[in-house]
């Protein structure tokens, strides 16, 4: 532009004629384009890549970690982190860091050559930029905390969209939709005051960012002036450094979005990495052992295990054979299910305590020991998928239809699987949503079996299953507990028939044990129960009549 201005000027002394110069520019400008384009490929695909590698970290982190931290941490709050909150890192890794490289090019490149042009001028065009990058340093640390608050708020909010979309029916049934209507305004309100402040925040930035822009162009307006009719300088000089000036306009507007960019992505990074940081407090030693398929059996000495300050477990001996049918029970609150979660090692259990084979199972590979195991879990979980699939679960390669209408059948599931118009291939719907509660805790126990685990863990398996479809369940249970390890769990007596042995907890500490025939002859917890349930047995319907 410098030459073509002096070309007009001056043709005779001219280097260039104002054709060739508009020539340049046009070729210039493609040749801008094409670089604009391959470097804002290159940069945002990098940029993808960062997010596709940091959320695979954060999977892989989360099934890692023990139910210890899920316990302490909400759902809305980690999906919250998994899309928010890497969605701010990728804008900062993308959009950040080509902005960053490009104002860093564009400032070096320009000053430069403004210098070049006339030294003084240039010291007092850029002389409001550093007072411009001192404000914008001094409201960045506001950035940062309200950013974090603002996406700790979004976190609350997610938090509790899903907690609600998951208890609708609760809510429908008691009428509920207008106070979580509220509650749910009640939070948005805050996520909306949080933004409305960091945008107030970031409104600020860029004014500054202009004023500072807007000053330099009124000092080079003035004193350029002055320089051309001096002749300190030409109008060429004066247009290109004009032309430089103006190409600083959108770098320093730039650089007050990317300092909130930066900030936000800074925030979120903290978020992200209270995940990526957590450890696990279950996991295998460097030098964890194989685990060979169960000889001896499972022994408890003197276990005890707290949740923080409250103890569940106290000094809890015990000895399981191999082989042997073992029935937990005991009041509500006694610690039957902690027991059971800490054999798989869901729970961290301190060394000297659990042993199986005689080894310290904190010395045995964490997945070897899982693999040797079938659990049913006291609420049973299932995937978005068909019956099919959520049995094949539990199961190593694929599954033919033979395979499947055996394991339904231990579990007490095939009738209900023929009832159904697609059998297996039938979609349970969210968290098994189509099912009944009989239903999806026999096709949990399904998935447990399905593997045909040596160690059988049963978590109150019959809780929502009828008096009739028990005594059916527990007859092909009976069959496939043969040979194998098995605890249950229950507040049915019923489901200890084909137990070896009965454990009574009481406060976390074994009241009495013995066969269940022993058991039911002495006065104590366990023959309460029998005769609660006989009594139940003898009123029949009249039990119900009295509930009403």
């Amino acid at each position: 532009m410098k030459l073509a201005v002096e070309a007009l000027q001056h043709p005779s002394s001219a280097r260039l004629t104002p054709a060739a110069c508009a020539l340049i520019i046009a070729l210039l400008a493609v040749l801008h384009c094409v670089t604009r384009i391959f470097s804002r490929t290159l940069i945002l695909n990098a940029a993808r890549i960062i997010e596709f590698r940091i959320r695979d970290d954060l999977f892989r982190r989360l099934m890692q970690l023990d139910l210890g931290y899920f316990s302490t941490s909400r759902s809305g709050d980690i999906l919250s982190r998994f899309s928010n909150d890497l969605t701010n890192v990728r804008m900062l890794a993308g959009f950040g860091a080509m902005s960053a490289i490009n104002t860093v090019i564009i400032y070096s490149a320009t000053v430069t050559m403004m210098l070049r042009i006339h030294p003084w001028l240039t010291l007092w065009a850029i002389l409001p930029f550093p007072l411009m990058v001192l404000s914008v340093k001094k409201v960045s640390h506001h950035l940062f905390r309200r950013s974090l608050q603002s996406q700790e708020e979004l976190a609350r909010l997610s938090s509790q969209a899903e907690e609600t979309v998951s208890a609708v029916r609760l809510i429908k049934s008691y009428c509920r939709e207008e106070h979580f209507q509220g509650e749910f305004g009640k939070t948005a309100d805050r996520y909306l005051k949080h933004n409305l402040r960091l945008a107030r925040l970031r409104g600020l930035v860029i004014p500054i960012m202009a004023a500072a822009t807007g000053a330099g162009t009124l000092i080079v307006l003035f004193m350029g002036g002055r320089l051309v009719i001096g002749g300190s300088i030409t109008l060429g000089d004066y247009v290109a450094f004009s032309g430089y000036l103006a190409m600083l306009v959108w770098p320093t507007a730039v650089m007050g979005w990317l300092m909130t960019l930066a900030q936000r992505g800074a925030a979120s990074m903290s978020r992200l990495s209270g995940i990526l940081e957590a450890e696990a407090a279950v996991a295998d030693r460097p030098d964890a052992e194989p685990v060979e398929p169960l000889r001896s059996g499972i022994e408890f000495r003197n276990l005890s295990f707290s949740y923080g300050d409250r103890q569940i477990l106290k000094g809890v001996s015990l000895q399981i054979r191999a082989g042997e049918t073992v029935g937990i029970t005991g009041e509500v609150g006694s610690g039957k299910t902690t027991l059971l979660r800490l054999v798989p090692r869901l729970l961290p259990v301190a060394a000297g305590m659990l042993f199986v084979d005689g080894k310290d199972i904190n010395s045995l590979s964490v997945a070897g020991l899982r693999q040797l195991i079938g659990f049913v879990p006291q609420e049973a979980f299932l995937f978005s998928r068909t019956i099919a699939e959520n049995i094949s679960y539990g199961m190593k390669g694929g599954h033919d239809l033979e395979v499947l209408e055996k394991i339904a059948g231990q579990a007490g599931f095939l009738e209900d699987v023929a009832g159904f118009p697609n059998r297996f291939e039938t979609q349970v719907g969210e968290k098994g949503v189509t099912l009944s509660g009989g239903q999806r805790q026999r096709l949990a126990i399904a998935r447990a079996v399905a593997g045909n685990p040596p160690l059988l863990l049963l978590d109150d398996p019959l809780s929502a299953v009828d008096a009739g479809r028990e005594e059916e369940i527990l007859n092909e249970l009976g069959r496939f507990y043969s040979g194998r390890t098995v605890l249950i769990v229950s507040q049915r007596v019923s489901a200890f028939r084909d137990c070896d042995r009965v454990i009574v907890l009481k406060e976390g500490e074994i009241a009495e044990q013995g066969t269940p025939a022993q058991l039911s002859s002495r006065d104590g917890i366990y023959a309460r129960m029998c005769r609660m349930r006989q009594l139940r047995e003898e009123l029949g319907d009249d039990v119900e009549l009295l509930n009403c």
